[in-house]
């Protein structure tokens, strides 16, 4: 029985200063593609120079050429009202893929914009179906992000249609708190690069309801804010809170506490 390989941690300071040694495996398809493969995928990537905070990756109705891994950084996404007024779709952290909505008709719904200096490594889509048509285990891996990304955006419409302000802020810093822990960095401690009125924008909310919700949430002893560094200091009473679901979080905790 062949035995599994084991999954690399990423950290943030091994994606920022080895970017070479970086590939889309340690990244963004933790498992199921075999190390040979790896080195075919890792000749495609373009590693890009890093974009300033507020400048675009791209913008709406740009041809779709790429899609593009978050090495450091994050990016929010967001379309653009006739009176140009901006809704925040959605945001992007390091280890997560964007332009994944732009396969279906070859252009780009969305803008994307650097929340603060980001690196990305971008992926010609061309090579890479050439590529995943050649490695079984890449296509598979292709469809497990696709259908997580389907995955998260119905969530976030839960979110935004069955929650109240306090339940939406909640489920939110739950969500990101997973997918920090998911890439290997702390799930109780990280700093927000989105604004707090990016923030309201996704949630629906306004900026003085989102301000006066973290407000309460220090006040009840939930989390510690510190400009944009959040520490949840009671993890488990806003996962109750928001509704959403940590038992693997805790699970994969208890087991990292077993294994050290």
């Amino acid at each position: 029985m062949p035995t599994r390989k084991l999954e690399k941690v990423v950290s943030l300071h091994d994606i920022r200063v080895a970017c070479l040694e970086c590939s889309l495996n340690e990244i963004c398809l933790p498992v199921g593609v075999d190390a040979d493969d790896i080195e075919q995928l890792d000749a495609i990537i373009d590693r890009k120079r890093p974009l300033p905070r507020g400048d675009h990756l791209f913008r709406a109705g740009d041809a779709f050429k790429s899609i593009f891994a978050v090495r450091a950084g994050s990016l929010k996404t967001y379309a653009t009202s006739q009176s140009g007024q901006e809704q925040v779709m959605g945001f992007h952290l390091p280890g997560e893929l964007v332009g994944l909505d732009a396969i279906a008709r070859n252009a780009h719904p969305l803008s994307a914009r650097a929340l603060e200096t980001t690196s990305v490594c971008e992926i010609p889509f061309t090579d890479l179906e050439e590529l995943s048509m050649q490695l079984p285990g890449l296509q598979r891996e292709l469809l497990r992000v696709m259908s997580r990304e389907i995955h998260d955006d119905e969530q976030n419409m839960v979110i935004l249609g069955q929650k109240s302000a306090e339940e939406r802020l909640a489920a939110f810093l739950i969500g990101l708190s997973n997918r920090f822990h998911r890439r290997g960095f702390s799930a109780s401690q990280f700093n927000l690069s989105m604004s707090r009125g990016d923030i309201g924008d996704y949630l629906g909310l306004a900026l003085e309801t989102v301000s006066r919700l973290f407000t309460r949430f220090q006040n009840d002893g939930l989390l510690r804010v510190d400009r944009k560094h959040i520490e949840l200091l009671n993890r488990d009473r806003l996962c109750l809170f928001s509704g959403a679901r940590c038992h693997q979080h805790q699970a994969e905790t208890a087991k990292s506490s077993r294994s050290n």
